[in-house]
């Protein structure tokens, strides 16, 4: 069963650059993980303190091996201090 999700990060003001290096350094590592189909990290052009994570895996199984990569916690143990707002969409489970 393919998991697609949607992650939407709100950057604060003085903490734009600093997501940006955070959450594009979870691309490569992400992309090599066994049952990754997509993961791509987007920052609206209108709107710079806003950025979005897509991502496809496989199936839960390799959602889960994402989240306990090294790279992902990593990420979740420093991305806070730079974040207004984070929320997540599951947009599609295929069978």
């Amino acid at each position: 069963m393919t998991i697609t999700k949607r992650v939407t990060f709100i950057a604060k003001p003085d903490g734009i650059e600093k997501m940006k290096e955070l959450l594009s350094a979870m691309v490569v590592p992400s992309k090599a993980e066994e049952g990754c189909i997509f993961y791509e990290i987007f920052q609206y052009e209108n709107n710079p303190q806003k950025f979005m994570a897509y991502e496809s895996w496989r199936d839960e199984e390799a959602l889960e091996g994402h989240k306990t990569s090294e790279h992902y916690k990593i990420y979740k143990l420093s991305y806070e201090p730079y974040c207004l707002k984070k929320y997540s969409d599951e947009l599609e489970v295929l069978g």
